[in-house]
């Protein structure tokens, strides 16, 4: 009766929040670009709220951040805030943080700043500064400052590019891979499976790189980048410890990724490949004098259909492959020498008039057995799949709201359901807990500004 009670004033809360923003006039542009696109948010992102791109989004990104509609000046600026209220199918043992209960959870999950806006015809930024409400901590976050310029080879137009940017993926174009990937907006406080490819986030923010690519006749895209983990005092000074991620770069690891891409006027789809190699000394640990090293080759695709007036259905597939040689964690203890480690998910999305939309992922993660990687669990394997569920609406995504056209707001509602949690469906780790007992409710309110 507590646990209905309390998801009712949830929900409540946040229909107040949505109704109260404020009623619609003329639409504008995305928060980071308003002034500098003079776009309605829907012209960039699936559904008036990112980072689901659009083809006109996606050319954005190619281009550097620099595309304008105004000859004004701009101030390149936004913020956004995302608070929640989290529900686990069962207790969770002990609470999932500082601060927090075991179950029945509101946060302020994060607040973040952006420095976001083109400079002239060949520079441009996406810079993200976040406070972790979970953590209670100040970090960098994704970065992605670019110098791009247009040339001809070979007869055909060419658009040539450099990133400079902190996770792997997050430069991509298709916002598709784990750095931009569905579910969007997630919490810290959900219960979630400890095994995940090195793409997979794992390297987010603890790393440095810079890549450069090619879009070749509006079609074509490649890109090769080198990675490389910053001295301890340039991390500790933007808020990171490397010991805390996967470990510390040995060298520099390379990224390699191709992709093309079909636009119609009624739809438009896209299929590519990826791959990292990186070496890394676990938890920052050289005393070894051996590095883990790990192999990621993964296969994407994706389709947009937007011929139903402003209706959109979307369609994102991404596998990832990965061998692991893990040297230095078998002396350490931490683990056996070779795993292999396997990612697959796939979402579907329909959103009415760009308004109000709804999501289905299936995901899953498996692997081979090792006792001491994933001696947490009863059955010894990192094996986790299951559904989320995700129903949205968003406010200001062709409209602009009362406090302004920089101003929107994305309410939604997500569940997740594992069919299988570290290795079982039941008893998955010995002391009697069950899958279904991390099956995870949460309702979100998501601001941008």
């Amino acid at each position: 009766m507590q646990d209905s009670c309390a998801f009712a004033r949830a929900l409540l809360a946040v229909l107040v929040i949505f109704w109260c923003a404020g009623q619609p006039n003329q639409a504008r542009a995305l928060p980071a670009y308003a002034d500098q696109t003079s776009q309605p948010c829907s012209a960039c992102h699936v559904g008036g709220f990112g980072p689901q791109l659009t083809p006109f989004g996606r050319q954005f990104k190619l281009e550097g951040y620099t595309l304008r509609g105004t000859d004004e000046l701009t101030i390149p600026l936004s913020a956004m805030a995302v608070t929640s209220y989290l529900h686990t199918s069962a207790d969770q043992s002990a609470p999932p943080a500082p601060h927090y209960g075991t179950n029945n959870n509101f946060a302020l999950d994060q607040v973040s700043l952006f420095v976001a806006g083109g400079f002239g015809e060949h520079f441009g930024s996406f810079a993200q500064f976040t406070y972790d409400g979970i953590g209670r901590s100040f970090a960098w976050d994704n970065l992605d400052v670019r110098a791009i310029d247009r040339i001809k080879l070979f007869g055909q137009s060419a658009l040539i590019g450099l990133s400079v940017n902190n996770n792997p993926g997050v430069q991509d174009p298709w916002n598709s891979l784990a750095a931009w990937g569905f579910p969007y907006t997630d919490s810290a406080l959900a219960p979630a499976p400890s095994a995940g490819t090195l793409l997979d986030g794992a390297l987010a923010q603890s790393v440095l790189g810079v890549s450069a690519y090619g879009w070749w006749n509006s079609d074509f895209y490649t890109e090769v980048a080198v990675y490389w983990t910053p001295g301890r005092g340039f991390l500790n000074a933007v808020g990171v410890n490397a010991d805390d991620g996967a470990g510390v770069l040995s060298g520099a690891a390379p990224y390699f990724r191709l992709g093309y891409e079909v636009r119609e006027r009624e739809q438009n789809y896209h299929a590519g490949a990826f791959a990292l190699f990186a070496d890394l000394y676990p938890g920052g640990d050289q005393t070894t004098g051996a590095s883990d090293h790990y192999s990621d080759f993964g296969l994407d695709a994706g389709y947009q259909f937007t011929g139903l007036e402003e209706d959109v259905l979307s369609i994102n597939a991404i596998y990832t492959h990965e061998n692991q040689k893990l040297n230095a964690s078998s002396v350490l203890g931490f683990s056996g020498e070779k795993n292999s480690l396997d990612e697959f998910r796939t979402d579907l999305s329909y959103y009415w008039r760009n308004l109000i939309g709804g999501t289905v992922e299936y995901f899953n993660v498996w692997g081979n057995a090792d006792p001491l990687l994933y001696a947490s669990n009863s059955t010894l394997k990192p094996n986790s799949n299951g559904f989320l569920l995700q129903l949205d609406a968003t406010a200001f995504g062709t409209d602009t709201s009362s406090l302004g056209y920089r101003f929107n707001v994305r309410v939604g509602v997500q569940y997740r359901i594992y069919t299988e949690f570290e290795g079982a469906t039941s008893n998955y780790d010995g002391a009697g807990h069950n899958a279904s007992d991390n099956d995870t409710l949460r309702v979100f309110v998501w601001f941008a500004f």
